[in-house]
């Protein structure tokens, strides 16, 4: 359900805007969307673990706030963001 380490260093390189970012918007929105999935693809064969559905509703929560404050500053970089991460809206 979370994510290695590797991973996440691989999604902090890809998602970086500038070199040594960790904690920019578009990272933290590429990690939560990788959690987002792995606990999707868990609740497929766990369909009734509640406590986990909790909190994946708490991660898309916090997701569409952060993607809500990269649009506010800058549509462009809201659209190439959501077109990377292939998210619907």
């Amino acid at each position: 359900m979370s994510i290695s380490a590797e991973r996440k260093q691989e999604l902090i390189q890809e998602y970086a805007t500038k070199p040594g970012d960790t904690g920019s918007a578009e990272v933290q929105v590429a990690i939560l969307t990788e959690r987002i999935t792995n606990l999707t693809e868990h609740f497929k064969s766990h369909a009734k673990d509640n406590h986990s559905r909790r909190g994946l509703l708490k991660m898309v929560s916090q997701r569409r706030r952060l993607l809500d404050y990269v649009k506010s500053g800058d549509v462009d970089r809201y659209k190439t963001l959501i077109e990377r991460l292939g998210i619907r809206r």
